[in-house]
């Protein structure tokens, strides 16, 4: 007696796509910085005030910093959003001490960072670099489905869908209007992304 002639297994016939890429997006906030990730948006909420003392701002920078790497985790690409080099008052130091932390963080566990101007984040979500916080969300609603509570959690949300974009694997599919936010971005080395 013959075996039956064994059928191709269709796992074994066809080639393997790309492996999908784990992207976290970061918006950098002293009030409610935000990361959204394959699971989800987290948002570490903080409070503070400029005339605290240096040890209080210190430790509240450290708490987000180490809140927003944790929920980042280990990924393929990082992008973070660039600083507001325009915006004044506030706790402008303490923002880009903030932003630096996130950043360092991030390069030390050698994680492919980008960054992606505001202005880049609104036209990839929207089309139009001076789009403000609201005429975002909404955009995001209508484009992926998505509503947030906060615009932090928006913005940590477009930020990973471009990235996922600029490496080759949209969520969905914008216009050429809105790609045009990717162009003003510093990317990392394509291949450093790929083979992590």
């Amino acid at each position: 007696m013959t075996a039956p002639a064994a059928t191709p297994n269709p796992a074994q016939t066809t080639a393997p796509g790309p492996r999908p890429l784990r992207v976290a997006g970061i918006d950098v906030s002293l009030t409610g910085t935000a990361v959204a990730t394959l699971g989800g948006t987290t948002r570490i909420p903080t409070t503070g005030r400029r005339l605290d003392l240096l040890h209080t701002r210190h430790a509240r920078l450290q708490t987000i910093a180490r809140g927003a790497l944790e929920a980042v985790g280990d990924v393929d690409l990082a992008v973070i959003e660039g600083p507001s080099f325009g915006s004044f008052g506030g706790s402008a130091w303490d923002r880009g001490g903030l932003w630096w932390l996130i950043t360092d963080g991030l390069l030390d566990h050698e994680i492919p960072t980008a960054v992606m101007p505001p202005r880049c984040r609104a036209k990839y979500a929207t089309g139009n670099g001076n789009a403000g916080k609201t005429g975002v969300m909404a955009a995001v609603q209508h484009t992926y489905g998505a509503v947030f509570a906060t615009d932090d959690e928006c913005d940590s949300f477009v930020l990973r869908a471009a990235g996922l974009d600029w490496a080759g694997q949209p969520l969905v599919t914008v216009p050429e209007t809105h790609r045009g936010g990717l162009l003003g971005c510093e990317w990392p080395d394509r291949e450093a992304v790929t083979a992590r």
